[in-house]
């Protein structure tokens, strides 16, 4: 009976250790594959991250494009900047000092006039009369005073002679001397109504032209009227007001004092544009206490008409001329934790590319332009002077240095230049080779000219105001 039992339970427990052992392979299997693909996806992105580095390599070895300039060596004027106004030399309105009818206004707007010159007329005829009534009564009393004065002559014979009283004597040269008085306030009121028929002629006080005209011919004019009839302006020459700090006023006044002739420069709004140049006339007495500025007038000659009044007009007040100052455009000013810099322009590859490229500069074939590298520079800045920066050391005359595309730069960068000329029809597209801004001839040519020529609008060629050159100074 037992044995019965053993054999039915030893074949209850084979399927059961037959299961455990299929389990366990199915794990092993599973751990196998988990293994192999773990290492599999680790080559895989090793060889991805090797393929990334390849590409990221290159990148860094494809030449940067940036437009150059060359450093300049040429006169440059220190001065102070200002905002100023246009002002007449003389401003003059034109009123009547006569009541009467506007007969005729005998200029066009806008004409150019002299001193002198007849503007307009006022009705006359009240004033010619004034003047024919003025005569006539002189006229009477010259006659009343003749005989109050033989008649004077008579009485003081008779009282000599004791006919007639003294009294009665004094009574006649009385009215003899009150003739004599009679006649001055006649000839006074003669020349006061010729003056005024002189009035209704209104001429010209100064040089100037006329601007628009106020009152048309056929009114009524007064003389107590608030607006005049015309508006004449002297515009040759013609002033600027502008304002300067309470601070700069010393330097100023020391060069007044010392008799130097300050020159005064007139530029557009946008400050690109020369409009004309003059001296400095005079600066004010006062300080204003609310802004802390004192106001200073230039003259200018305006031979060609740049200047009108009420026009806005930035200033440069000329206080010296370095003759021979190093002078690079403010675009190309770089800042870093070790202060300022540029980036100077160098023939050839960069060293990070030296065993995979040739020692000299060789042109890209699809464009033509000549390879180059550029190296950080530091440069030491004397004085910023609007979109120029004048150097104290660092730069040489000739260098090329990069204005424009500074932020894909660092140092021993290969580079493609352009030359950045700043002119109404943007930068040239003309390659240039790197010897070129040595002063020599490269590949293309001439050297291109340097910044010592000013645009016409009075900024220096190259001038491109890229973003990360403007705060450096």
């Amino acid at each position: 009976m037992a044995l019965v039992e053993t054999t039915s339970h030893d074949s209850a427990t084979r399927p059961a250790s037959g299961g455990g052992l299929i389990r366990r392979l199915l794990l092993i299997l599973i751990l196998i594959a988990a293994v192999v693909f773990v290492v599999w996806k680790i080559r895989q992105n090793k060889a991805s991250q090797a393929v990334e580095a390849d590409k990221t390599a290159a990148a860094a070895a494809r030449p940067v494009a940036v437009q150059v300039a060359p450093v300049a060596k040429k006169p440059m004027p220190i001065y102070l900047t200002a905002l100023g106004s246009v002002t007449p030399y003389y401003s003059v309105t034109i009123k009547t000092r006569v009541d009467g009818q506007l007969m005729s206004v005998n200029v066009r707007e806008g004409q150019a006039v002299h001193k002198g010159q007849l503007l307009a007329e006022i009705d006359r005829r009240p004033y010619e009369a004034a003047l024919a009534q003025a005569q006539g009564q002189l006229a009477k009393d010259e006659a009343a005073a003749k005989y109050n004065t033989d008649e004077a002559s008579r009485y003081n014979s008779l009282y000599e002679a004791g006919v007639v009283s003294k009294e009665s004597a004094q009574t006649q040269t009385s009215n003899a001397g009150q003739s004599t008085g009679t006649l001055v306030a006649d000839r006074a009121a003669i020349e006061a109504a010729k003056v005024n028929l002189i009035y209704t002629r209104i001429t010209s006080a100064i040089d100037g032209v006329v601007g628009l005209r106020q009152v048309d011919p056929g009114n009524i004019v007064h003389a107590a009227d608030t607006n005049g009839l015309i508006l004449v302006n002297q515009l040759q020459p013609i002033t600027v007001v502008f304002t300067l700090p309470e601070d700069q006023l010393p330097q100023v006044l020391q060069l007044m004092h010392s008799g130097h002739e300050l020159a005064v420069e007139a530029y557009d709004r946008s400050e690109s544009t020369h409009l004309a140049s003059g001296k400095l006339l005079t600066i004010d007495n006062t300080i204003d206490t609310t802004t802390g500025t004192v106001k200073g007038k230039a003259v200018f000659a305006n031979q060609d008409d740049a200047l009108f009044p009420n026009q806005f007009v930035n200033v440069r007040l000329v206080l010296q001329e370095r003759p021979d100052a190093i002078v690079i455009p403010a675009a190309a000013i770089q800042t870093g934790t070790e202060g300022t810099f540029v980036f100077l322009v160098k023939p050839g590859p960069g060293k990070q590319d030296s065993n995979h490229s040739a020692p000299a500069a060789k042109a890209d074939p699809e464009g033509g332009k000549v390879q180059s590298h550029v190296e950080v520079q530091p440069v030491v800045i004397d004085v910023t002077e609007g979109s120029q920066v004048i150097l104290n050391s660092g730069l040489k005359a000739g260098d090329s240095i990069v204005v424009d595309g500074q932020e894909k730069l660092k140092d021993q960068s290969n580079v493609t230049t352009r030359q950045a000329t700043g002119g109404k029809n943007g930068p040239s597209t003309q390659p240039i080779a790197p010897d070129a801004s040595k002063g020599g001839k490269g590949k293309h040519g001439a050297a291109p000219d340097s910044l010592d020529a000013p645009q016409s609008g009075g900024q220096p060629a190259g001038k491109q105001g890229h973003p990360h050159g403007q705060g450096a100074s």
